[in-house]
């Protein structure tokens, strides 16, 4: 297996820090002598530095176990920034030389007598180095690939047919689980730090999404990533990565995250709620890299796989449609963009179908945060649509209520008391059915309110509370 993340953005600046730390000179002796490692650590690391690749390759062949051993003491109980530095790029360089070598993490030496150090602890440590960004990105891909290469995975077990991860299925304890849930805590941490979305190119960014790109292969992992929420960080990286004309390789590997996190279901449900639909058919909009395309295409195919979520209606209304329209016409020399392309049609076709202006509505209303769109001021609309109210328990009114009761935001009280009054004049038994959920007194709150727009509507749907029947025809009519 083969890792690209270990690999710098090989700008002068970045090749220059590299020759300056690997050309160091160590003084081993010392960390020998405040017994920070031990005097097998010492003969160890002084036959293997400075050496040519050819003589530390044949050394690693024959005692591997032993020289990584040693590494990782000196980055377990030495704290000198020159030196951890300078070990972890001799660990790097290591691996980049022969990515096999990843197993010897984990392999216990045959020739050293110490306690091996814990890779995932030690790692885990090295994050947290705040001043020194340098060794926190590369024990980053260290303990990816330390993850990656362990030998104990948690085997997954498919309950029924179907080998997607919508399936039901059982999973062994995986023995790393816990360092592995630590380490996503805080790849999400980095992902969410706006100072670094502010930098331009986000370096933490880059090496954090190459990681995660690379840990979502296996499916306990993404599991571990949604409940770590995960999915909320990555919109802005998307929404970053897109409109930066330089950041396509960074918009490629969080497309690829997605893609991966789309065989979850339960991460399907939450990615509409993030906004990350939406991006993705911005993505398929102005994508010039053609694999970008693909993933943004491959992902809403996935999420369109999952037909009782409903989101062929959110790609709808993000203009996926015609996103489809203008792609088709372009020559494609990958099948595969062809076939996708013609399913996503397919399944829109009927999403157009399906989006009338009351499912619209209810989406609105879901979401918590409601506008002055053209459907809550149109009269039409009102008399077509107040019976479906009462599906489902006027489930939809009940949570217009609850947006009353509970909301903050003056737009979205405006509106909810505008639309609760328009349903008061609109349904027969409006008026009842609202006094009855509690309606009058959660919007008579709202009299006082300090925005003068929400006392307006609160003041015009309190009025139609108190007019007579006849005086409500009057007002429909």
């Amino acid at each position: 297996m083969a890792y690209s993340y270990l690999n710098d953005d090989g700008s002068p600046e970045t090749s220059q820090k590299w020759s300056e730390i690997t050309f160091r000179d160590i003084q081993w002796d010392t960390y020998a002598t405040a017994r920070l490692i031990t005097d097998k650590d010492l003969e160890l690391i002084r036959r293997y530095d400075k050496r040519s690749p050819e003589l530390k390759s044949s050394m690693l062949d024959e005692s591997g176990p032993a020289y990584v051993e040693a590494f990782m003491t000196v980055l377990k109980n030495v704290t000198q920034p020159d030196t951890v530095q300078y070990v972890l790029a001799l660990l790097i360089q290591m691996l980049q030389e022969n990515p096999s070598r990843a197993r010897l993490f984990h392999q216990p030496s045959d020739q050293h007598l110490s306690a091996q150090p814990d890779p995932y602890t030690v790692l885990e440590r090295l994050l947290q180095r705040q001043d020194d960004w340098w060794s926190q990105d590369k024990a980053c891909k260290l303990l990816t690939i330390s993850i990656e290469s362990r030998p104990r995975k948690a085997v997954g077990v498919v309950n029924g047919a179907g080998t997607s991860d919508g399936a039901a299925y059982t999973a062994t304890v995986d023995p790393a689980e816990t360092h592995i849930s630590l380490f996503l805590d805080w790849l999400v941490s980095q992902l969410s730090n706006r100072a670094y979305l502010n930098k331009n190119p986000p370096v933490v960014i880059n090496t954090c999404i190459s990681c995660l790109a690379a840990l979502l292969k296996e499916r306990g992992i993404r599991q571990l990533f949604l409940r770590a929420g995960g999915l909320q960080a990555l919109p802005a990286v998307v929404q970053r990565a897109k409109d930066s004309p330089t950041s396509s390789q960074l918009l490629y590997e969080t497309c690829l995250c997605v893609w991966q996190m789309t065989y979850l279901r339960a991460a399907a449900e939450v990615m509409s709620q993030v906004g990350l639909v939406k991006l993705l058919v911005e993505v398929c909009r102005v994508a010039q890299k053609e694999k970008v395309f693909r993933l943004a295409l491959a992902s809403l195919r996935n999420l369109l796989a999952y037909e009782d979520l409903g989101l062929a209606s959110d790609m709808v209304e993000a203009g996926l449609n015609k996103v489809v329209i203008v792609r088709q016409l372009q020559s494609w020399g990958d099948d595969d963009v062809v076939e996708m392309l013609g399913f996503v049609e397919e399944k829109l076709k009927q999403g157009i179908i399906i989006l009338s202006n009351f499912e619209k509505y209810k989406k609105e209303v879901m979401s918590g945060q409601l506008d002055w769109s053209p459907m809550h001021s149109s009269d039409l609309f009102w008399r077509e649509n107040v019976e479906k109210f009462e599906e489902r328990d006027f489930q939809v009114l009940r949570v217009l209520l609850k947006i009353i009761e509970t909301n903050r935001d003056v737009k979205t009280l405006a509106v909810g008391c505008h639309d609760l009054g328009q349903f008061i004049v609109n349904h027969p038994q409006g008026r009842y059915i609202v006094n009855d959920l509690r309606g009058k007194e959660l919007v008579m709150r709202l009299l006082s309110h300090s925005d003068a727009e929400v006392q307006k509507q609160a003041l015009l749907c309190v009025q139609k509370l108190m007019l007579s029947k006849d005086k409500l025809d009057f007002l429909k009519a």
